[in-house]
């Protein structure tokens, strides 16, 4: 029987309160090796993820009695405490359209019985919270009811292309297996402002997350931040932008938006990162979106690799042939 997408009347949120549950303590089988923040956003489905952080940063989550950071990796055995909790979906669901579920039904380019690859829109987060009423998880786990769907990476909400989700446990460990290390490859194309120079085909910049005083979460060039390292090469140049394509060594957040600005060559539509002058070109040519999509991402399996590619968007494409 195929899920029902029909739109629900006024708005299409229940008005009912959330479901109280009581504090649970949960043993560990399956989830070796997973982020107790991953287990927790996982196992609590119904909870926001705001909540759930909150949950660890004031200790209310225990393991085997003791406090945690969202860091720790569960082990076969671990005793983890649930707190008490509301459940808001079951009392209030979140309303997805029938146009929303749709388009991205359209958007999966790949599925099979470990993985989905979807072709992620630009401007749909990938998972619903601070003020995102959904994102892609949500949605994708209203189309496939009866799975066990969990992100396997994540692509910022501005930027489009190829995104991975796990079908079940394993598919998820071997996923975040190789993306510790750093046999996951990922292949990025981009636009940028001015004319990117042949000799800079690495950017080496350390990067530190910081929050503004309006509480907005970016990142920066920071000697005291993690290591980052963005490879670029030059595709085509015009006369007043170039077109690149980027592989991420490390997959810091916002490393490539943050590394092509750093390097005095932000990316088109990028208005978190963006310079006054570029803000202006963008509003010459009408343009509305991040011009960064994940075109390739390449992945080591049993029977070799896989390499999954998602077409530059038409949007990009005409973007790119406007500034040429």
């Amino acid at each position: 029987m195929k899920p029902d997408h029909s739109p629900r009347p006024s708005g299409g949120v229940p008005a009912s309160g959330g479901v109280h549950r009581k504090a649970r303590k949960v043993t560990v089988q399956d989830s070796v090796g997973q982020r107790i923040d991953n287990f927790l956003l996982r196992t609590l489905r119904d909870v926001p993820r705001s909540r759930v952080y909150r949950m660890l940063r004031k200790g209310e989550v225990r393991v085997n009695g003791g406090r945690i950071k969202p860091t720790y990796r569960l082990v076969a055995g671990d005793e983890v405490r649930l707190p008490p909790h509301t459940s808001a979906a079951e009392g209030r669901e979140k309303f997805i359209g029938a146009e929303q579920l749709n388009r991205l039904e359209a958007a999966i380019v790949f599925e099979d019985d470990d993985l989905l690859v979807l072709d992620k829109p630009a401007g749909i987060a990938v998972h619903g919270g601070s003020g995102v009423a959904f994102g892609v998880i949500e949605a994708l786990r209203r189309l496939r009811p009866k799975g066990q769907l969990e992100l396997a990476h994540r692509l910022d909400r501005d930027t489009s292309g190829c995104l991975l989700v796990s079908k079940h446990r394993r598919a998820l460990s071997h996923v975040h297996a190789s993306i510790r290390a750093g046999t996951m490859g990922k292949r990025y194309a981009l636009i940028v402002h001015g004319l990117w120079p042949d000799f800079r085909r690495s950017v080496n910049l350390p990067l530190q997350k910081y929050v503004t005083h309006s509480g907005e979460r970016r990142v920066r060039v920071d000697p005291a931040g993690k290591e980052s390292l963005t490879e670029f090469s030059v595709e085509a140049r015009s006369g007043c932008a170039s077109l690149l394509t980027a592989q991420l060594i490390t997959g810091r957040t916002h490393q490539i938006r943050v590394h092509s600005a750093a390097s005095g060559h932000g990316i088109v539509g990028d208005t978190k990162y963006a310079q006054a002058a570029d803000v202006a070109v963008c509003r010459k040519f009408t343009i509305e979106r991040l011009c960064l999509h994940a075109e390739e991402v390449i992945l080591p399996w049993d029977d070799g690799e896989r390499r999954f590619t998602c077409p530059r968007p038409a949007e990009f494409v005409r973007i790119w042939s406007q500034l040429a």
